[in-house]
């Protein structure tokens, strides 16, 4: 009885090991498929827009073909209202166009609008609602195999 269950758990432990081998394989040819890394930013709070709009702009100088999306929701969009500034007074918008003009997408939580009272045409010539920032976030890693970047 003791030899067929180590001879069970050594065929199970190589069954696992070969399994994991087969998803590092297809992991690395996705990887050498030439497609742009695709990262979303997860900001739900805009004390950390600062470091998120820094930290996309240096992620495309080292990377200019990265496929950036931020996706807020909760207290994270109020950095894509208009007149937004940050603690020193620093206009947000100035630093979210630029990323514009290099591709980044700006999704909003349609939720949190609706939630906190907030007129859609408040936000950022070019941000893009969605129907909940959380399942968005999800929807992006689970259906289109993004990163996830928290700032």
């Amino acid at each position: 009885m003791l030899k067929s269950i180590k001879l069970f758990a050594i065929v199970s432990l190589a069954a696992a090991l070969l399994g994991l081998g087969g998803y590092a394989s297809a992991s690395a040819d996705s990887a050498k498929s030439g497609g742009p890394v695709k990262v979303v930013y997860h900001v739900n709070d805009s004390a950390d827009a600062v470091d998120a709009l820094r930290n996309a702009s240096n992620h495309l100088d080292a990377d200019p073909t990265a496929k950036i999306t931020f996706v807020t929701h909760s207290k994270g969009i109020d950095f894509l209202l208009e007149g937004a500034a940050d603690k020193n007074g620093n206009p947000y918008n100035i630093g979210v166009e630029k990323l514009m003009e290099k591709g980044v997408t700006f999704d909003v939580c349609q939720v949190t609008l609706t939630r906190r009272k907030i007129d859609p045409k408040t936000l950022l010539s070019g941000t893009k609602l969605v129907p909940s920032g959380v399942a968005e976030v999800a929807r992006l890693q689970a259906k289109e195999g993004y990163v996830y970047l928290k700032p």
